[in-house]
């Protein structure tokens, strides 16, 4: 008898163009969500060494990365919850003209514009962000003597946010953050690991 393998979840929305500007709310996990980067202590996250090191090279982001901005954000000990925000003048073409850069995951994205064109999927932007920013946290994690880094967990969370009380209550989520670590569905005592 062949095992069934389960069906994985899709994590992008289907039929969303996501060659679009906008705002992106992102959640990357730490590999079987190790608390590293710190911990909470009376609703306030302390970052360890490593939780610097993330903080920093999110911090970063905008330095490398043209047309992009960070809004609220929050490293917590097994995770990191941000928002990033892509304004480029021709990301609304779903086909690329000159420099500009779908946002999206290359290996899921749901909408074309013009079906009988291929796009690039190695240019899409959002997925090169969060990619450029764990590959700089593991280069320079990896570099410190004695650490206990597993790695980041395969791919992200994204949420589109789509309209101004969604931004607030996003932004609000990620402040309150420390306060609900108790309850959070990453805490290690909630979630098994993976």
């Amino acid at each position: 008898m062949i095992k069934k393998l389960p069906r994985r979840k899709l994590n992008r929305l289907q039929g969303y163009d996501y060659s679009q500007c906008g705002y992106y709310f992102v959640t990357i996990c730490v590999k079987n969500r190790e608390c590293i980067f710190g911990d909470v202590a009376a609703g306030e996250m302390r970052l360890s060494d490593m939780g610097k090191i993330a903080d920093k090279c999110w911090q970063g982001i905008p330095h490398h990365f043209a047309d992009v901005q960070l809004d609220e954000y929050i490293v917590m000990p097994n995770h990191l919850h941000g928002i990033i925000i892509i304004d480029q003048p021709d990301a609304g073409n779903a086909i690329p003209v000159g420099n500009a850069i779908p946002v999206g995951n290359a290996d899921l994205r749901s909408l074309h514009r013009d079906q009988n064109k291929k796009i690039d999927r190695t240019k899409m932007l959002l997925p090169k962000i969060i990619h450029g920013f764990k590959s700089s946290v593991s280069r320079v994690i990896n570099q410190m003597p004695d650490n206990d880094w597993s790695g980041w967990q395969k791919s992200f969370y994204d949420h589109i946010i789509r309209d101004e009380r969604a931004l607030d209550n996003i932004r609000e989520y990620i402040m309150n953050n420390p306060f609900n670590w108790e309850h959070d569905r990453n805490h290690p005592n909630i979630l098994p690991k993976l």
